[in-house]
């Protein structure tokens, strides 16, 4: 499973990130990868129109929030 956290680095997409973070600990399995999508070009080229959001396999999961560890937990389970 491949996590990309999608943001300009904001408070809100540091915050995504721990729960993310916290989220991939409570499943305690560990990703191939977690990585962060900065740059606002590609942002943009993956369609993104409200940041923070978190895609998981290329395929955007959240977009606009900043979700709960319960909610990323649930997704990442099911993914």
């Amino acid at each position: 499973m491949h996590i990309e956290i999608i943001g300009p680095g904001c408070p809100r997409c540091k915050k995504v990130e721990k729960n993310v973070n916290r989220a991939v600990e409570t499943l305690d399995f560990t990703p191939e990868e977690i990585s962060k999508v900065e740059d606002d070009m590609e942002i943009i080229d993956r369609g993104v129109m409200h940041t923070p959001a978190v895609a998981v396999d290329g395929d955007i999961v959240i977009e606009g929030e900043v979700p709960d560890v319960a909610t990323l937990t649930d997704i990442f389970a099911s993914a």
